[in-house]
């Protein structure tokens, strides 16, 4: 058990000291130009950060919620895998600064072999800056490398994917995936924006996975077909990130929280790692109404319902309450 700062606290801190060194003018652009392209469907042909002042904005800006993201994809695992498992060692694909990196200490406390790769050498240079804050990521390499079709992984048992498909091209992202399927010994998580065309990413991308030996572990209660008809719909999650300086300075608003949408799949290795995956998983915010809590529901046989459950249900009523949008139902303790 850790007897210092957790790292998500260890993290905010260090992120609050990035800012020191930047005019609120250069981080405030370096930000608009980051939101546009996040909120784009082009991939780029060049790195999205290209320098320190891109870098620190995207950082202070953006990894807060990035980490919290992965943070629940990951969650997710390991909720559906033995608990006494935790990756062996980690390859951060395309991961900048290191959110994934950061959360995948969180979820598994303690120093492993990591791997973080990405074509942005300033990511990758702040990314170990920031770092050097956590002694349990000292043993990080941070590598440049090229996020195409002709990377080149090697073998590690836990592979994440998170916030980069969106900035490749259909060929590419096909073969990323591929090569995280390749290489991963245990599990592969796979995490993007919680918008349309971010559901559309992780659903490719858990369709190669799938075709390629793997079960998914979550957030789907099954391996088979996605229930969601394409375009009317779209299955994605929420997480609760408290919103930084320049989150306040660049938006001007006053809540000190927001929530990130995200989209994500995990899968695993059935011969290396045996997963439970939910009986059930709460795919939209409940609905609490009085003396009933509507429930839109992911089933293990590959189809959705709404399950209705009022205070005739005792103990369950009282659980579905308490019960949040990607959790697992019913409760482990109903």
């Amino acid at each position: 058990m850790r007897d210092h700062a957790s790292p998500a606290e260890t993290l905010r801190t260090a992120l609050a000291g990035l800012l020191e060194d930047l005019p609120p003018k250069a981080a405030a652009q370096a930000v608009d130009r980051l939101i546009a392209n996040y909120r784009g469907t082009t991939p780029t042909g060049a790195p999205v950060l290209r320098d320190r002042a891109d870098v620190t904005a995207y950082a202070a800006y953006r990894m807060p919620a990035t980490f919290e993201a992965a943070r629940s994809a990951l969650d997710g695992l390991a909720a559906a895998v033995p608990a006494d498992w935790s990756p062996a060692d980690h390859t951060d694909v395309g991961g900048g600064t290191g959110a994934a990196t950061w959360a995948v200490n969180a979820t598994w406390p303690g120093a492993r072999p990591v791997t973080v790769l990405d074509w942005a050498e300033p990511a990758l240079a702040l990314g170990r800056e920031i770092a050097a804050a956590n002694p349990e990521l000292a043993p990080a390499q941070w590598r440049r490398a090229r996020i195409t079709a002709a990377l080149d992984l090697d073998p590690a048992a836990l592979v994440t994917v998170s916030y980069v498909l969106g900035e490749l091209t259909g060929a590419d992202r096909e073969a990323v995936v591929d090569a995280a399927a390749r290489a991963a010994g245990d599990a592969v998580v796979v995490v993007e924006p919680g918008t349309p065309d971010g559901y559309a990413r992780v659903i490719e991308a858990r369709d190669r996975l799938v075709a390629a030996g793997y079960r998914v572990a979550a957030p789907c209660p099954h391996s088979a077909a996605c229930p969601i008809v394409p375009g009317e719909d779209w299955c994605h999650f929420s997480v609760r990130v408290a919103r930084s300086s320049l989150h306040r300075q660049v938006k001007g608003g006053s809540l000190a929280y927001e929530d990130e949408k995200f989209s994500y799949v995990a899968a695993v290795r059935p011969a290396a790692l045996p997963a439970v995956p939910a009986p059930l998983r709460v795919v939209r915010k409940p609905q609490i109404r009085k003396g009933q809590v509507l429930l839109d529901l992911c089933d293990a046989d590959g189809t959705l319902h709404r399950e209705t459950v009022t205070k005739r249900h005792g103990a369950l009523y009282r659980a579905a309450r308490d019960t949040a949008w990607g959790d697992a139902w019913p409760p482990p303790a109903s």
